[in-house]
Order: structure tokens, then C-alpha cells, then sequence
């Protein structure tokens, strides 16, 4: 089961490695893959307005294998968020 430390260790990888801005499979510590989706739109407002977002997937798979719905996003201010529950629901992670 996903946890928010599950998205605080995959934000910290993300953020070791300049957080993407291009969507695509990244290298990741374990020797799979993992995903970002690129820009995150907030199309539902649940994340404060003005601000420019980025969508990572918390975990790593086969490259190309199909995605499961935990994401973290990463916002131009720097904060960071974790929804495990492809953007249901969103709990930030750091200020």
C-alpha cells in the first residue's frame, strides 16, 4: 500500500534528478523505470491557482508497463504534493 513516505522517497529521487520537465521513462535507483507525465494542469483547482505544476509517478516499473494512479506533483514555488489516488485527493509533502 502507497504512503505518503512512499512519495516523500520518490520526490526525493525526482528531485536528485533536477525534476524533469519533459514527459517520459527516467532511469531509476532500482534498475526500472519511472514515469513523468510533464505538465500537471490543476484543471480541478485543488492546487492553489497561479502556479505552474509537473505530474512523477511514486513508483518505478518496467518501461513502458501501464501506470498506477499515485503521483507526486512538483510546483513552480517548490512545493510538493502526493496523491495516491491519481488526483483525488492531494497531501503536501514539503513547503
Amino acid at each position: 500500500m502507497s504512503t505518503c513516505a512512499d512519495g516523500s522517497s520518490a520526490a526525493a529521487t525526482w528531485a536528485s534528478k533536477g525534476w524533469p520537465s519533459s514527459s517520459g521513462w527516467y532511469a531509476w535507483p532500482d534498475g526500472r523505470y519511472n514515469y513523468t507525465g510533464g505538465v500537471f494542469q490543476n484543471r480541478e483547482g485543488q492546487l492553489p491557482s497561479g502556479v505552474s505544476y509537473h505530474e512523477y509517478d511514486v513508483y518505478s516499473r518496467a518501461k513502458g508497463a501501464a501506470r498506477d494512479a499515485y503521483r507526486i506533483v512538483h510546483s513552480s514555488t517548490g512545493k510538493v504534493y502526493f496523491s495516491p489516488d491519481h488526483y483525488a485527493n492531494f497531501y503536501l509533502l514539503s513547503k
